[in-house]
């Protein structure tokens, strides 16, 4: 849809965009497509969609040939999804994506998630699926740039974080692009990026996932600060060299493999 087509919209329902919900409705169709073509959609496949807003992309994930859930937390948007995907393969459901239940949602068939998630909870909702709902199987989420760049990052990069460790834990993750603010209503004051995950078959560490993220928490906790008193009362001197992970590093330098070892030592 067109810029003019989402705002005649949003007057007609009189909705206006919500700063509380994170609302920047896409409204570009080359940016849809380009999402969608990202995506690599099969037809027959199922999708689901976090924040679909007024449908701009629900419409061109639909017209590849596949079912779309889209999830929809703002009950002024859901007349206004139904009247635009009217025809498609879409079922609507209003449900918060921080706290929806995926399995009884979605059931144990693969699914794929496809989003313009909110800025907001972009972060969240992408590591929630990741840890609760397996039966999604890869991603290509629109988050803000900054965003974008923390979920892909890998050790020693500028981004790289405790979100980082986890979803390298779960999957693999690549920015495949960027996206103007203009395309969006209103306006955000920042970049987009397109990330794609897939998620791993089995984790490429074999650990005690909660006591590693439990590490990982606390190292990240303060940057500045080395390992050994960032993690002190947790690693001793010798799981430290049982690890072969320097005491005086700190948290940005240590890989997914570093912290699985410190996890087990």
């Amino acid at each position: 849809m067109t810029p003019s087509e989402v705002r005649e919209l949003l007057r007609r329902h009189g909705v206006r965009p919500s700063r509380a919900l994170g609302q920047n409705f896409l409204v570009d169709e080359n940016t849809a497509r380009r999402i969608v073509r990202l995506a690599e959609l099969r037809p027959g496949e199922r999708v689901v969609e976090v924040g679909p807003g007024v449908g701009s992309l629900t419409i061109s994930l639909a017209d590849e040939g596949v079912h779309v859930c889209a999830i929809e937390i703002d009950r002024h948007l859901l007349p206004i999804l139904e009247e635009v995907v009217a025809g498609r393969d879409v079922e609507v459901v209003r449900d918060d994506a921080l706290k929806v239940d995926w399995s009884a949602r979605l059931g144990s068939e693969p699914w794929v998630m496809v989003a313009n998630l909110p800025y907001n909870i972009a972060a969240t909702v992408v590591v929630n699926a990741l840890e609760q709902a397996p039966m999604i199987q890869r991603m290509l989420v629109m988050v803000q740039r900054e965003v974008g760049e923390r979920l892909a990052a890998g050790a020693g990069d500028d981004a790289y974080g405790a979100v980082s460790v986890k979803v390298a834990y779960y999957a693999d993750a690549k920015v495949v692009g960027t996206v103007s603010p203009n395309v969006f209503e209103p306006k955000p004051n920042v970049e987009s990026a397109l990330v794609r995950l897939v998620r791993h078959a089995t984790p490429p560490v074999d650990v005690d996932a909660a006591r590693m993220f439990d590490l990982v928490r606390a190292g990240f906790a303060t940057r500045r600060k080395t390992l050994r008193n960032t993690l002190a009362g947790r690693i001793d001197a010798e799981q430290f060299e049982r690890a072969q992970v320097d005491p005086q590093a700190r948290a940005e330098t240590l890989s997914l493999a570093d912290w699985a070892r410190l996890a087990d030592g």
